[in-house]
């Protein structure tokens, strides 16, 4: 693949430590023991475990590690995950140098423990990665970010050609039915039993997503500025790339950045030059940059918009999903930056 894949085989630190790893290696046989059923396993973040519930339906569950109100990205897990996972049917995962751990765990599972189906939902788009610039700045489209406030993050800066991808690429409704498509054929894989069902219920689900796809391009359409701004790390370059929208940011890469009082003003100039009114602003980072730019800017509101990589209390109480973040949260927020109402 062309991201880059960090083994724990080569490197010996990260995720399973030696206690760990002869935690795994015993319980090999006792799980080889265990049911012959599938049923089902871990993912990597909430979005892979929202996916992976609805492909599996009533014939599998997953589960995902990582605490609610966090993303999977820069997360460190506790000593007893690979152990835990090891004794499950499928890990579903990124492979990609933001889930680090993720990574680790898979190259593990793939070394000592091949009776879980370890599952990269890039497998099959791979050539759809954007790269990305780990530049400061507010270039217009041009932000490489990371939503780093979430979690302390650090980079692996050994990928493939020297090149880093953006890990967003499930934002983009056309791209996460391939995604869905790919987790389907990796839980038929390993249930043959239940192939067909898997491959319908991820056609049911892409048509679902093809109704977010064509808001999107509705959206695209109806847009009455070009620009919109977003108070925070843009998460959102596939959107752009697939729908052509141009969303500006004050804020660079690192989430250790914190804008200058430079383009704070620039992006205040930007705001009344171009007549916005709202202002986007991560709703899993800080509302403070957003309610500066609206208190210093002739914006009236800022609007929450979604990574759609984790979860809320809130949400989880209102049964949000994946697709419910991108149709009550992403699109209306995205109809008012861009006056497309």
């Amino acid at each position: 693949m062309t991201h880059s894949r960090r083994s724990v085989l080569t490197r010996g630190a990260g995720l399973v430590a030696a206690g760990a790893a002869a935690s795994l290696a015993g319980c090999s046989d006792a799980a080889d023991e265990g049911s012959a059923g599938f049923d089902g396993g871990y993912t990597a973040f909430f979005t892979l475990n929202d996916w992976a519930n609805v492909v599996a339906g009533d014939r599998a569950s997953f589960e995902s590690p990582v605490e609610v109100g966090r993303l999977g990205h820069g997360w460190t897990p506790d000593g007893t995950l690979a152990t835990d996972v090891a004794s499950t049917d499928a890990f579903v995962y990124l492979d990609n140098p933001e889930f680090s751990w993720a990574q680790d765990l898979a190259a593990t599972l793939e070394a000592d423990y091949d009776s879980v189906a370890v599952i990269d939902a890039l497998a099959d788009v791979e050539d759809d990665l954007l790269e990305w610039n780990h530049s400061h700045g507010g270039e217009d489209g041009e932000d490489g970010h990371d939503e780093g406030t979430h979690d302390e993050e650090t980079h692996d800066e050994e990928t493939h050609d020297d090149r880093q991808y953006d890990p967003h690429v499930w934002v983009d409704p056309v791209l996460a039915a391939d995604m869905v498509e790919t987790i389907a054929t990796g839980l038929g894989e390993a249930d043959p039993d239940n192939a067909d069902a898997y491959a319908d219920n991820a056609a049911a689900y892409a048509e679902e997503l093809g109704e977010v796809d064509a808001a999107f391009e509705s959206i695209a359409e109806d847009a009455a500025r070009d620009v919109a701004v977003i108070a925070g790390h843009n998460s959102f370059q596939y959107l752009e790339a697939r729908y052509g929208f141009r969303l500006h940011s004050p804020v660079g890469v690192s989430p250790q950045n914190e804008p200058s009082q430079s383009e704070i003003a620039d992006t205040i100039e930007l705001v009344n030059d171009g007549g916005i009114d709202t202002i986007l602003y991560d709703r899993f980072e800080s509302t403070r940059l957003a309610e500066t730019i609206v208190e210093n800017s002739d914006a009236t509101e800022a609007t929450a918009v979604s990574p759609a990589g984790g979860t809320t209390e809130e949400w989880n109480d209102a049964g949000y999903g994946y697709l419910e973040q991108m149709t009550e949260v992403n699109v209306p927020a995205f109809e008012r930056a861009f006056g497309a109402q």
